[in-house]
């Protein structure tokens, strides 16, 4: 499918240095006028989508699966894209019960990526005898004391989860209502 394409880019760049080419008195060497006429070529085709009738089909397929989004390779550039997820799959330890943002020393798995307090998941995994399934619920991986650690954007990630949670909880927003409902009541 790309051979259409590539056909197109290099057709184009022969047909720029045939009309951009003026000799001169050293040898001129074409393959790098052609190599980097292509990659202009190229560069300037992927901000503009090509009108040929392969690309048409490739999004007319594209928006079937994928109504409303960007081709591959067509993202805008003006618009700046910021991540809204978070690493944190779990926001408590499944065996402290305390909040990750709460955790004195938390450790990640690195099978399945949920977090626990460190104490706590050591000593489930010893007492397991080398069983362990995660603790939590419905995560079928095995843990091993060596695969629980704390890597190097755990900390990073519950800084932000902290950050995040300071910024939603806004409690001057927090109304009274009981009067309301003593007024509807009587």
């Amino acid at each position: 499918m790309e051979a259409f394409g590539d056909c197109t880019h290099h057709s184009a760049a022969i047909q720029s240095v045939g009309n951009t080419y003026q000799p001169g008195t050293e040898l001129t060497d074409f393959k790098k006028l052609l190599v980097d006429e292509d990659a202009k070529s190229r560069a300037a085709s992927s901000s503009v989508p090509p009108n040929d009738p392969l690309h048409k089909f490739r999004e007319a397929v594209w928006n079937v699966h994928h109504a409303g989004e960007l081709m591959p390779g067509e993202e805008q550039e003006d618009i700046v894209m910021t991540s809204t997820q978070s690493n944190i799959l779990n926001i408590s330890c499944p065996l402290s019960g305390k909040p990750i943002t709460e955790l004195a020393e938390p450790v990640r798995s690195v099978e399945c990526k949920h977090i626990y307090e460190k104490n706590a998941i050591q000593a489930y995994i010893k007492s397991k005898n080398a069983n362990a399934r995660c603790p939590v619920a419905g995560c079928p991986r095995k843990l091993q004391v060596s695969k629980v650690v704390c890597d190097p954007l755990l900390l990073v990630d519950i800084d932000e989860m902290r950050r995040t949670s300071k910024e939603t909880a806004r409690t001057d927003m927090i109304e009274d209502f009981t009067a309301v409902d003593e007024e509807h009541s009587q």
